[in-house]
């Protein structure tokens, strides 16, 4: 099966993991498999670990007996990493962006150019959806969520807008969302503005920034000595949390130093600065236009 999607940065972020051939690494947002596979080239004997919630995502699992796919959470890495008698890796890829194929799929609720079911779960066991968030969240709950996630002027005016038709008829799909809202949408931003609207309820249903919270600590904690982390981070408040991580070791990109004033961190830093995609990946992919890569190694 082909995959889902163009991988974002692909070289950049392969060549970030360092890969050695008979080295142990993991996939944390396998997806379409793209970033696998090429991972899965370099190896020689070697192995990886991927993880993928969606249950579609299990059908590009490519048929090779050094992948082991997880259907599951990367924020349970450390479990599923004990469980399979690993004890350490030697690279871990995350690519924080939701597939291209998670947006085409009507039924998902993921894109506003679909009427579809206000939905928007990568992974469909759960029981939160973006509906009850819609039409059970309090206003004030709405207002930060669309401030926090989306940056969006208006939100006090938009959750306000949302209460009073939700008041009068509940608010299901894409459509039916897209109707209420209408008045607070600037025509000049349209898609821009629908864009963030759906990207704060796609980050409040999946619990996006939590599971990095988790992910990143648990992903220091696997990663052999000489270990490379490589991620891609597509919102502000990912990258921040990646790059205060990747700095200092900690969320809260707090720096410590020792007596002699020498900084302490688990790491060295292989990006100084974010790698973004370049002019001819942006005209073949433009949903990577966002994309931020950093590249940190696990020290010695």
């Amino acid at each position: 099966m082909n995959a889902f999607h163009s991988p974002v940065m692909l070289k950049q972020s392969i060549d970030g993991l360092s890969i050695q051939p008979n080295g142990i690494y993991v996939d944390a947002t396998f997806g379409g498999g793209g970033h696998s596979r090429e991972i899965l080239n370099h190896l020689t004997g070697g192995r990886l670990i991927a993880f993928d919630q969606d249950e579609e995502a299990l059908k590009n699992a490519p048929p090779d007996p050094r992948i082991t796919f997880i259907r599951s959470n990367f924020r349970y890495l450390k479990n599923f990493l004990r469980y399979h008698q690993i004890d350490g890796v030697d690279g871990i890829l995350a690519d924080l962006g939701v597939s291209s194929h998670d947006f085409d799929e009507a039924d998902r609720g993921f894109s506003f150019r679909f009427d579809a079911p206000l939905d928007m779960r990568m992974n469909r066991d759960q029981a939160l959806t973006a509906a009850h968030i819609i039409n059970h969240y309090p206003g004030e709950r709405l207002t930060e969520i669309f401030r926090k996630y989306g940056e969006i002027q208006n939100a006090f005016r938009l959750s306000t807008v949302l209460e009073s038709a939700r008041a009068e008829k509940e608010i299901l799909t894409t459509g039916e969302l897209l109707s209420a809202i209408q008045a607070c949408v600037p025509r000049a931003v349209e898609k821009k503005y629908l864009a963030q609207v759906f990207q704060s309820l796609r980050m409040t249903v999946n619990e996006e920034l939590t599971v990095l919270e988790e992910f990143l600590p648990a992903s220091l904690e696997a990663l052999k000595p000489g270990g490379r982390l490589v991620i891609i981070a597509y919102h502000s408040l990912e990258d921040r949390l990646v790059k205060n991580f990747l700095r200092s070791g900690n969320l809260e990109g707090r720096l410590e130093k020792d007596f002699y004033g020498n900084l302490l961190t688990p790491f060295t830093l292989i990006t100084k600065k974010a790698i973004v995609p370049d002019e001819e990946e942006l005209l073949i992919n433009p949903r990577s236009r966002s994309a931020k890569l950093r590249i940190a190694e696990k020290k010695q």
